[in-house]
């Protein structure tokens, strides 16, 4: 079935009613990385470019009790720090970017993490996603819409963009969601991506958004609706 051209504002309300029935399903729409103040955030949310929250989390306890702050990390041996987080995958780069980071705190801000987006872009190995996810998770600010592999699939089968880049993604969901919700909205939209929107098989028969996703009834008849995991 052709799928109707929707407006503007056909979109927004859209979006809106996804918003509200995520809210309904996902009590706690929070970032699943585990950290006690702004910098840890911001290191976990480095580490877990390429690399599941889960495995972040199971890192980052003897990583910030061995590194407890960003001078620690910016007079770190690379080739120490690497080992310690081979496992997050792309070990040498993230380390790069942690030290980097750590030390352009230490210079520029008094060792303290700023809390303006803008500053924050500016760190070494610091991209519009860490500095949201951030600015969301550690300062309360909707600076913008964290979008990872989970919100980048789920916008495109929601029919909410037709980009493939991630900043252009962002820039379609800044328009069309309240800027009150794009913190949680990137949240919820994660939430229901590992939960039931999964990238190979969609349980579309319990989703919750089956009525506003136009990528369901596809998804319905070309497959049989998987089974929830127990």
């Amino acid at each position: 079935m052709k799928q109707k051209t929707e407006s503007p504002t056909d979109v927004k309300k859209r979006a809106s009613g996804i918003v509200r029935r995520l809210r309904k399903a996902y009590a706690a729409p929070k970032t699943a990385l585990v950290f006690e103040e702004p910098f840890q955030l911001l290191i976990a949310t480095i580490l877990s470019a390429q690399c599941t929250d889960v495995r972040v989390n199971k890192v980052t306890p003897g990583l910030f009790a061995k590194y407890p702050s960003p001078g620690h990390f910016a007079t770190a041996r690379a080739e120490e720090l690497e080992q310690d987080i081979r496992s997050t995958g792309f070990f040498r780069n993230k380390t790069k970017n942690i030290i980097g980071c750590s030390k352009a705190i230490m210079e520029r801000h008094g060792g303290k993490v700023p809390e303006r987006f803008d500053d924050l872009v500016e760190l070494p190995g610091v991209g519009r996603k860490t500095a949201n996810c951030v600015m969301g998770g550690a300062f309360g600010v909707n600076s913008g819409v964290v979008v990872d592999t989970h919100v980048q699939r789920l916008a495109g089968r929601l029919g909410l963009s037709k980009e493939e880049n991630a900043e252009k993604i962002e820039q379609d969901l800044m328009k069309i969601v309240p800027q009150k919700d794009w913190y949680d909205f990137s949240n919820l939209l994660i939430l229901h991506g590992r939960e039931v929107c999964d990238a190979r098989k969609p349980l579309c028969g319990e989703c919750t958004l089956l009525e506003v996703c136009p990528s369901g009834p596809g998804f319905m008849k070309g497959m049989k609706p998987a089974k929830k995991k127990r």
